[in-house]
């Protein structure tokens, strides 16, 4: 166990619809500087296959594709300690200013990914927030026999009328 800091700002802008929040950035993450970078971890092909858009791949382009869908990414916690990556092992949780962004930004919907994020967002959040959060599952590769590949697509499905433009 140890004593992980959040060390990733959030991706966000003025334009800016929703927010998907993780947990904590893994090893791998924290490692490559940016938000799901485990190459295993699903969420990039999940997200740039609904949009029919191209993967991206370099940290500048996941900024890019996150803008200019307009979806910020951020985590629920500031801090914890914790085994890895493992979100089970999670233990004096410090949650991130969420209240904050979402004052500072239009953002009104929240999702969450994994079970681990959205118990800590209801937890320690959602009452400053304002706004429940929508659950979605986790893209890591440890929940590949809960959720293949054509399960968790159709499951983030439900980010695609939050993004559309009137």
């Amino acid at each position: 166990m140890e004593t992980v800091k959040h060390t990733l700002q959030p991706v966000y802008d003025e334009n800016s619809r929703i927010l998907i929040l993780g947990t904590m950035p893994s090893p791998k993450s924290r490692e490559a500087g940016f938000y799901y970078s485990h190459p295993q971890n699903r969420f990039w092909r999940v997200v740039s296959d609904l949009l029919s858009q191209e993967l991206p791949t370099t940290n500048e382009e996941k900024t890019c594709f996150l803008l200019k869908n307009h979806i910020a990414l951020w985590d629920v916690l500031k801090s914890c300690t914790i085994t890895g990556a493992d979100d089970s092992s999670i233990h004096n949780p410090i949650p991130n200013n969420i209240a904050g962004l979402l004052k500072a930004t239009g953002i009104n919907t929240v999702f969450t990914t994994g079970s681990k994020a959205a118990s800590l967002y209801h937890r320690f959040c959602e009452k400053d927030a304002g706004v429940p959060a929508i659950p979605l599952p986790s893209t890591s590769p440890a929940n590949c026999r809960h959720y293949n590949y054509e399960r968790l697509k159709e499951a983030y499905g439900v980010i695609l009328p939050y993004l559309e433009i009137n």
